[in-house]
């Protein structure tokens, strides 16, 4: 916010919104009388008129659009909360009552529909997300393991005994894993799923705005 707003009002950025809002409604009308003086006395305060609506218009919208970022990120806080508690039809319900959807609320759809097995549905609302907002790392970490899972659950499918054998063989610790890759086992890859999805990006991640 450019200080100079506050100085043509004569208030301090501290200022309460009431007295921000009486100090404007004061000049206006003083500015507003001396506009029809004669001479360059009118045509000041003409100019005066006009940047006090500009300033107060400018300190207003501001601090708006301010609470209502400060109100969005609570919000998405409780969704975060919710889904950590297992209450996803909650989740969802927070998330419907949101007025604006921006690329955070997208991510946090995709993991509700995670949590209900859309995984389909889930990559939709990743691609949104990173098409909102591109330089996101959460965002593009969680969108390129979820289609490893998405590949290994296809390859599975179109080979159950390789999926059985795989089954068969030692389970390797998920913790020594890197990442996912072509040839783990299941349990990895549901555990990489879960960690791409919630507790990676939920706990570790839901920092990074």
């Amino acid at each position: 916010m450019n200080r100079q707003y506050y100085d043509w009002l004569g208030v301090s950025e501290t200022a309460a919104d009431e007295e921000i809002e009486a100090r404007y409604n004061e000049l206006k009308k003083k500015y507003s009388e001396d506009r029809f003086l004669e001479g360059e006395a009118g045509n000041e305060a003409a100019r005066m008129l006009n940047r006090i609506e500009t300033a107060y218009n400018e300190i207003m919208t501001e601090r708006r659009e301010r609470r209502s970022a400060s109100n969005e990120t609570s919000s998405y806080a409780k969704v975060e909360q919710l889904i950590r508690e297992g209450k996803i039809a909650e989740a969802q319900a927070a998330l419907d009552a949101f007025n604006e959807r921006h690329a955070e609320w997208h991510y946090l759809q995709s993991v509700v529909f995670y949590r209900k097995s859309w995984i389909n549905e889930s990559k939709k609302q990743l691609e949104i997300a990173m098409q909102m907002d591109g330089s996101n790392e959460k965002y593009r970490t969680a969108y390129e393991k979820l289609k490893e899972k998405i590949e290994y659950d296809k390859r599975r499918a179109e080979n159950p005994q390789e999926g059985q054998a795989a089954q068969q063989q030692p389970q390797p610790d998920y913790e020594d894993q890197p990442q996912m890759g072509g040839g783990f086992c299941e349990q990895c890859a549901t555990c990489c799923a879960c960690n791409m999805l919630f507790n990676c990006c939920l706990n570790a991640c839901c920092g990074c705005r």
